[in-house]
């Protein structure tokens, strides 16, 4: 019996030893996450996306979730702005190949807002590494309260929980060049359809038709250890007039992002990645409007089998109060 049971435990190690060998290599794409400001998240700035398509008449289903929280405090002679509250962000995004080059993409989102629960957390946080608190020890803990005056007059105002959907999006993507052999590479233009179907007044979206068109590409190099891959993107998108700051809203926005993943195992990846947008309001001096924005995003993807993903990532704002102060990223993907 004493024999058994250790076989049996021996085995068990190496079958848990061993298992991840049999994956075929994770595969590095990027972050799919963006800007989860309360004002910013409601336009169509898409996630720069993967290099490659999916694969004719196979298909992809992500499950997407970001939580964010939020506490900004700014004001000058004209203006003041306080955004506090957090933010869940769940996506169901499901990709398909439609043509040897061409891939047919539904992004359907449902935003929830409220006070959350992380202010405690964020403090504590803040004070143990020495990080200053902006003012968020002072205000009342876990409140919902998104509010910008200008001139006197108040332009934004939303302090009642609510959920509901996004504004769902319609994207394609054509490959443009892909090779597989030796160092892989891939360059794929990418547009997005934003429509308006998600509730401006609790900013849920923008009210505005969106229309976003970039170009993704990467480029990959084994290793003597794994292999690393590259990855970058640049666009533009243009918007209709919405609802939210009508008439201090601009009509264009550039974005971009850059970023680099490392594969030392067949079943985990380590990624870090930038992103960055200019200004989506005019007429401001606050930088939380009328400010080019970038984030950092830094986790990783594990592969749970060859069909199953989950990516992990921390977002934090690089410029600071132009995007959140924290965002929690989850995705799980599964090609089917």
């Amino acid at each position: 019996m004493i024999h058994f049971k250790i076989i049996y435990k021996l085995a068990l190690g190496l079958t848990v030893f061993f298992y991840p060998l049999a994956l075929q290599a994770v595969e590095i794409t990027p972050f799919q996450t963006q800007n989860r400001s309360p004002v910013m998240q409601i336009f169509g700035l898409p996630s720069i996306g993967s290099a490659t398509i999916v694969a004719f008449k196979k298909a992809e289903g992500n499950i997407i979730l970001d939580h964010a929280s939020n506490y900004v405090t700014d004001s000058n002679p004209r203006e003041n702005i306080l955004l506090d509250g957090e933010s869940t962000r769940i996506t169901l995004e499901v990709r398909y190949g439609i043509a040897r080059r061409f891939e047919g993409e539904v992004e359907i989102p449902f935003v929830v807002s409220g006070g959350g629960f992380l202010d405690s957390f964020i403090e504590g946080y803040h004070d143990t590494f020495g990080f200053p608190q902006g003012g968020r020890d002072q205000a009342p803990r876990n409140r919902l309260l998104y509010q910008y005056r200008r001139d006197g007059q108040e332009r934004l105002h939303v302090d009642k929980t609510s959920y509901g959907l996004g504004d769902i999006r319609v994207k394609g993507a054509w490959q443009l060049y892909q090779k597989m052999e030796g160092k892989p590479a891939a360059l794929a233009l990418r547009a997005s359809l934003k429509l308006p179907t998600g509730d401006s007044h609790q900013l849920h979206g923008s009210g505005s038709t969106d229309f976003s068109l970039w170009i993704t590409a990467s480029d990959g190099y084994n290793l003597a250890r794994g292999h690393l891959t590259l990855f970058g993107a640049a666009g533009i998108m243009a918007m209709t007039d919405g609802q939210v700051l009508r008439d201090q809203q601009r009509n264009w926005v550039g974005f971009g992002g850059v970023g680099v993943g490392w594969s030392p195992l067949r079943w985990i990846a380590f990624k870090i990645q930038a992103n960055a947008h200019t200004p989506f309001y005019r007429e401001s001096d606050l930088r939380e409007l009328n400010a080019v924005s970038a984030q950092l995003t830094m986790g990783g993807t594990l592969a749970l089998s060859d069909r199953t993903t989950l990516d992990l990532g921390v977002t934090e704002d690089i410029i600071v109060s132009t995007a959140p102060d924290v965002v929690f990223h989850l995705n799980f993907r599964l090609k089917f």
